[in-house]
């Protein structure tokens, strides 16, 4: 045991687990959290929705066989103490193992009992990917999950819903009340007889007694010889995917600007998932999501920025292809933590392309950042945040250095503004010999094709 700390770490964090309580995160961002002390207090205060609509659990995060088990014991005594659920209540086991396995322990069924509803082992809600009921989208609502996401339209594409975060057994507990304000720690419940009763703390199981077991895990040997893939060029959904051709030098001269996103602009704002999902094989129908959750910051507005080939407001990939099909590049900008979220690739794959060159940060989220690496694109951060606040609607930008781009070494943006008027800062990037090869290339594929000698 490590029993002075201090003498081989620079801080030393201590916490005690005594009075540590269960948080609640939300609305709208994993960043904000309320103990569930004060959690009903902070309903009321800033006037979140108090009737709870939805409780969901699973998907791949928080849905192990022992969070289960703990939600499954809170469901198990709310049907012996004659309660049953005031919320809609969905349950995605984490994987066809954990399903099969807890189908076969009885676990799922504690959760029917209560009424609620087993989904598939899928993303499903977490990227909306179900069947939300609600008689009117634009009235503000509540649900809560254990899911690991919960932006602004993330989990039914309503902005209106106010979703919150918690683990199963305390989502499992709100759904069963209904009610945001009531404390599963110690709040009483009226059960079908008119009764008050309470729920008592879930107990959970580490690891099923039997052990694990599956049918069918769902794995497909691949073929011998290789497969000859057919698409039907009338197919909406399925696209074959065309090398992306590097970015050249004067492709970065005189770019317009695509949109100046401002604030939060996670991964479910740059393109959103729900019904979107059904275009990830066909690059060119998805795209048309392209930012379009993003907020531009020269009018507030979503999905509407000025083009100035056609002096109009247009969508984001509507103004993106216009430009595209003139022949003039484009870029973003954007604020801290551009691309939080789900590490999905069509977040990279869609500005890249319809056209748009580079991607400049105040700061990124890390694995977004890559993404974009891999597709061959700038993703670049400025060297001062505040010249964020110099990008113009009407600018035109230039890249300069990318020549001799190179580890370490800064690359300049120059603007050139309509009133004639420039202006020129560095910005940084993080890019080593091998992503400034994939860059080259045209994509990290794309190198890898090369390497490999495949046409």
């Amino acid at each position: 045991m490590l029993r002075q700390p201090g003498k081989y770490f620079d801080q030393v964090i201590e916490i005690d687990l005594s009075k540590l309580e269960p948080h609640i995160n939300g609305p709208f961002t994993p960043d904000l959290a309320w103990p569930l002390s004060k959690f009903a207090a902070a309903v009321k205060k800033n006037n979140y929705p108090v009737r709870l609509e939805v409780g969901l659990i699973g998907s791949c995060t928080n849905s192990s066989y022992e969070d289960l088990t703990r939600a499954a014991s809170v469901a198990r005594q709310a049907k012996e103490k004659n309660l049953e659920v005031k919320a809609e209540f969905t349950i995605t086991p984490g994987s066809e193992l954990i399903r099969f396995t807890a189908q076969r322990d009885g676990i799922l069924n504690d959760f029917s009992n209560i009424g609620g509803v087993v989904l598939a082992n899928a993303c499903g809600p977490c990227i909306g990917q179900w069947s939300r009921h609600i008689d009117d989208k634009s009235r503000p609502n509540s649900i809560m999950t254990s899911f690991n996401r919960n932006f602004t339209g993330r989990n039914d594409g309503n902005p209106n819903t106010h979703a919150f975060v918690a683990s199963p057994e305390i989502v499992t507990a709100f759904a069963i009340a209904g009610d945001l304000s009531f404390n599963p720690k110690k709040g009483t419940l009226v059960n079908r007889n008119g009764e008050t009763v309470k729920l008592d703390p879930p107990k959970g199981i580490e690891l099923p007694k039997a052990g694990f077991a599956v049918e069918d895990a769902g794995y497909v040997a691949p073929a011998k010889g290789g497969v000859k893939i057919l698409v039907d060029k009338k197919s909406d959904r399925l696209q074959l995917l065309k090398p992306f051709a590097p970015i050249s030098n004067d492709e970065l001269q005189n770019m317009r600007v695509l949109i100046k996103a401002q604030g939060k602009c996670t991964t479910d704002h740059i393109s959103m998932a729900g019904p979107w999902l059904k275009y990830r094989g066909h690059l060119e129908n998805i795209s048309n999501n392209c930012y379009i959750g993003a907020t531009n910051a020269f009018n507030g507005e979503r999905n509407k920025v000025y083009n100035l080939e056609n002096s109009q407001y247009m969508e984001v990939p509507a103004s993106a292809r216009l430009y595209q099909k003139k022949g003039i590049g484009t870029i973003i900008f954007g604020e801290e933590n551009l691309g939080e979220g789900s590490s999905r690739e069509h977040a990279a794959m869609e500005p890249r392309y319809l056209g748009v060159k580079a991607v400049v940060v105040k700061s990124f989220a890390r694995i977004h950042q890559t993404n974009l690496k891999k597709q061959g694109m700038l993703a670049l951060v400025f060297a001062n945040p505040a010249d964020y606040d110099k990008v113009r609607q009407d600018d035109k930008v230039s890249i300069l250095g990318f020549e001799k781009f190179a580890p370490g070494k800064s690359l300049q943006i120059r603007l050139d503004h309509a009133d004639g008027t420039t202006e020129t800062f560095d910005v940084l990037h993080t890019y080593n010999e091998q992503q400034i090869d994939w860059v080259r290339a045209g994509s990290a594929l794309n190198k890898i094709r090369t390497e490999l000698g495949v046409k």
